[in-house]
């Protein structure tokens, strides 16, 4: 039974136990605080996946392998970027999001300036003024262009904006043999930082489309068909079933948390320190749309005791009945609007909305560290991802056995606040600035999603986002004690 008195579907009462480059912070702060000018330091910059910065742990960085893989993310940002008008990529929808546009320089202006400006010898930047424009919110590199204002800056236009891009890309590609390594990990850094932009070029042009009366896609109706396709084709997928939810039995007793392996990793992730689980189970999936349509058929959004204070008073103060993007039985997607999918995850839900549900549903949310225990032996690179630009969005999941989409297709809320492992320790100077003064009043979130780039994630990567956003592709998975 529900909360509300109403029957659950029957696969939630389904049970079976199934068994279940490079750096560490202090060195990387050394060198940087070494080769860098001083208070150049690059910190946080983006409201999203790990807004802190990282740092290498392994000896050499291969500037062939760097530079294909700098090429390659450059390239997907333009090719993002490549179905929107000038206006398309200037306009902004809210304080939360920026311009296409603004996405595409800033991630220039972070390479340009931390790598080329500080590290080639004899560099010039390409615009003295762009820095005021496209700094995000770095105080050591100075002043800077109001965020919530950004879709005002119709100047430089994306074709000026791209230019820019192309001079950057071929300095850099050309210095970057005669690099020193501190540099090659700025680099690194830098690309890390353009995938965690790409995502949020997706989700804040999909929100700036669904204001519209009209609808527009992104992609059409073909590239929408040609993704899932995709998906199905390797995850054995169908739309029309999304397999029983089933409880598989999470790990016990002291479990490593954090990062320790070879390869990036922000440092909001480290140190690796030991934690205690208690008896658990994860759902073996995360929740489908036609599970949430049943929470709302059972008056989900209107019954108090199911919801926290806070989102209770957000509920009635927005208006919330729905996921964003729902209206009518449709959804609006990057190809427009499209049917609900019943057997796809739900997506666009708030943490005060996935708090709801599981307590509608008798469960409760993952914690962090369940969560990265139940992820350590999986893939990383499986899933749902992004590997080409085109209309994300998730589709159903394939098979019925264990953990199925841990990694991809939706971003998953934990019950976990975003606060420092024991032993953290902000870095000193500006980089410090963008770690831990971030870690209030959000929420944890596990796994990547639909929009997040292919080999970005790792099973220690943590998101965050307050608990009443939700225009990423956010969606949860259930958890019990045992």
């Amino acid at each position: 039974m529900t909360a509300t008195g109403r029957k659950l579907p029957a696969h939630f009462l389904s049970y079976s136990i199934v068994p279940y480059m490079f750096w560490t912070i202090g060195p990387a702060v050394t060198i940087i605080g070494r080769h860098a000018k001083p208070n150049r330091t690059p910190g946080n910059c983006l409201p999203m996946a790990s807004r802190t910065d990282a740092s290498p742990t392994t000896d050499t960085l291969p500037h062939a392998d760097l530079a294909r893989r700098f090429a390659a993310t450059r390239r997907l940002s333009l090719d993002l970027a490549a179905p929107l008008s000038d206006a398309d990529a200037s306009a902004q929808s809210m304080a939360d999001a920026s311009p296409a546009k603004w996405h595409l320089a800033h991630t220039t202006w972070f390479f340009e300036t931390f790598v080329l400006r500080d590290h080639a010898p004899g560099y010039h930047v390409f615009d003295t003024r762009y820095p005021y424009l496209f700094n995000s919110y770095y105080e050591a590199e100075g002043p800077r262009h109001t965020r919530a204002r950004r879709g005002l800056l119709t100047r430089p236009s994306l074709d000026e904006v791209r230019v820019w891009r192309a001079h950057v890309d071929a300095a850099l590609q050309s210095a970057l043999p005669d690099l020193p390594r501190a540099a090659h990990m700025l680099v690194e850094l830098g690309i890390q930082h353009e995938q965690q932009h790409q995502e949020l070029l997706l989700t804040d042009i999909k929100h700036l489309f669904a204001q519209n009366p009209l609808g527009p896609a992104v992609w059409d109706e073909t590239a929408f068909a040609s993704e899932v396709a995709q998906f199905s084709a390797v995850s054995g997928s169908a739309s029309e079933a999304a397999g029983a939810m089933r409880w598989v039995k999470g790990a016990e007793g002291i479990v490593p948390i954090g990062h320790a392996a070879d390869g990036f990793a922000f440092d909001c992730e480290l140190p690796q320190f030991s934690a205690l689980l208690t008896p658990h189970a994860l759902a073996s999936r995360p929740v489908t749309n036609g599970e949430w349509q049943a929470f709302i058929a059972d008056g989900g959004y209107h019954t108090p005791s199911l919801w926290l204070s806070d989102g209770w008073a957000w509920v009635e103060a927005e208006g919330i009945d729905a996921p964003l993007y729902w209206r009518e039985g449709r959804q609006f997607t990057l190809a427009g609007w499209q049917p609900i999918d019943p057997a796809a995850p739900v997506a666009h839900i708030s943490f005060y909305e996935a708090d709801a549900f599981a307590s509608w549903a008798g469960a409760r949310l993952p914690t962090e560290f369940e969560w990265e225990a139940a992820a350590a032996a999986l893939d990383p690179l499986g899933g749902q991802q992004l590997d080409v630009a085109g209309p994300a969005q998730p589709e159903a999941a394939g098979g019925d056995t264990g953990l199925q989409q841990m990694f991809g297709s939706v971003w998953e809320w934990t019950g976990s606040a975003y606060r420092p492992y024991p032993g953290f320790r902000p870095a000193p100077g500006a980089v410090g600035e963008y770690n831990g003064k971030f870690m209030s009043g959000q929420f944890v979130l596990r796994g990547g999603s639909c929009a997040t780039p292919r080999g970005h994630v790792r099973a220690s990567y943590r998101n965050f986002f307050y608990p009443h956003q939700r225009w990423q592709f956010t969606g949860v998975r259930l958890a019990k004690d045992l």
